[in-house]
């Protein structure tokens, strides 16, 4: 296993009597492509800015290559940054914007040029070097920022959810020159979004805060397919909570039970629930199969009544009401609409695999 490049040792943050990161502990690999994942007030844009040397940690430390790096001033980090805001010189060109942070390191004129010119054909910007910010669109001036932090080459490189202020599909395609550039350049980054989608094209592991916690850490697929707590399953794609009663069965193992009476097998499930406690069975919207009520063999069902159906292109998405009149959620490919027999007010049967489904306290 990689050793680690970036260590924050149980770093913790306090104003006044708010605990904004509570021993938050973690390891980042040389090159890797972090990001820091939660939604608003969860302690990650914080955790960064400490990394940064914005703000200073109430306890903890944070090493960088085995160096202690709170003791250094954030000049001296080397650590470059990009914001949500471009904050690029209005009165400078491109090509001086990308120069700006070598200049103020007094490099040579023959290396300021040449970095200029290597980090803007990084970016795919070369032509736009003459260029003021206010004639570049906003894809263009993150990229333009982008460069200007990469061309002193930081050993890490800092990202504040940069791309929020960018439409939809702009947001897309500077996410994929964002993964070519950490491809071709192999800097350790360390990127801050609220954005399940985008934490997920983007990183190669992803750290889920939750009130001043990282509450799991892993890839996207580690994080979709087997989440650690409730939360990350609810913050890492959608999910359907089932209300359940965990009871001994006659085997010496546990069974679900919902309110209307269904049983469910829950002994294979982790984590395991005593018997006689509450809990609720976590499913995915795409893991579950809706038809017509009929007798169906061999897999968990729940009887429901069809709510609304929506068509999104390339599914179809459910609202069915349950026995006790939850509501929740199903996804199927759209090709299978015209012979699923199903129209709202229907009674459907719900369908899934016992191994898609995870319990939860």
């Amino acid at each position: 296993m990689t050793a680690a490049f970036l260590q924050i040792q149980r770093l913790r943050k306090t104003y006044d009597d708010v605990v904004a990161i509570d021993q938050v502990s973690l390891d980042v690999r040389r090159g890797e492509f972090m990001t820091f994942l939660g939604p608003s007030g969860s302690g990650k844009s914080s955790t960064l800015y400490i990394v940064a040397g914005f703000q200073e940690p109430s306890e903890g430390r944070v090493l960088l290559d085995g160096k202690p790096l709170l003791s250094v001033t954030p000049n001296k980090r080397n650590i470059g940054m990009v914001f949500q805001r471009y904050t690029l010189f209005p009165h400078l060109s491109v090509g001086e914007n990308v120069a700006f942070p070598l200049r103020v390191r007094r490099r040579p004129d023959g290396e300021v040029k040449a970095k200029v010119e290597q980090m803007l054909k990084l970016v795919h910007l070369s032509d736009c070097r003459d260029r003021m910010p206010a004639q570049l669109s906003g894809g263009q001036q993150q990229r333009v920022a982008i460069a200007r932090a990469l061309a002193y080459d930081p050993p890490v490189l800092l990202m504040d959810e940069p791309l929020s202020a960018l439409d939809k599909k702009l947001r897309e395609e500077i996410q994929l020159e964002l993964r070519r550039i950490h491809h071709e350049t192999g800097v350790t980054i360390l990127y801050v979004t609220h954005d399940q989608e985008e934490a997920l094209r983007l990183s190669d592991r992803i750290a889920v805060f939750n009130k001043g916690r990282i509450e799991q850490v892993g890839t996207g697929e580690e994080l979709y397919a087997n989440p650690a707590s409730r939360f990350v399953a609810s913050f890492i794609g959608n999910s359907n909570f089932l209300p359940v009663r965990v009871t001994a069965d006659s085997e010496g193992g546990t069974k679900g039970v919902f309110p209307n009476g269904h049983v469910v097998t829950t002994g294979h499930l982790s984590p395991v629930l005593a018997a006689g406690h509450d809990g609720a069975l976590m499913i995915r919207p795409e893991q579950m199969r809706i038809r017509a009520l009929q007798s169906v063999h061999g897999r968990e069902g729940l009887p429901v009544t069809v709510r609304d159906i929506t068509y999104l292109g390339d599914a179809m998405h459910y609202a069915v009401a349950t026995p006790w009149q939850q509501e929740i959620s199903i996804r199927m490919p759209a090709a299978h609409r015209h012979d699923s027999g199903l129209s709202i007010g229907t009674q459907a049967l719900v369908e899934w695999d016992a191994h898609d489904v995870r319990l939860f306290a």
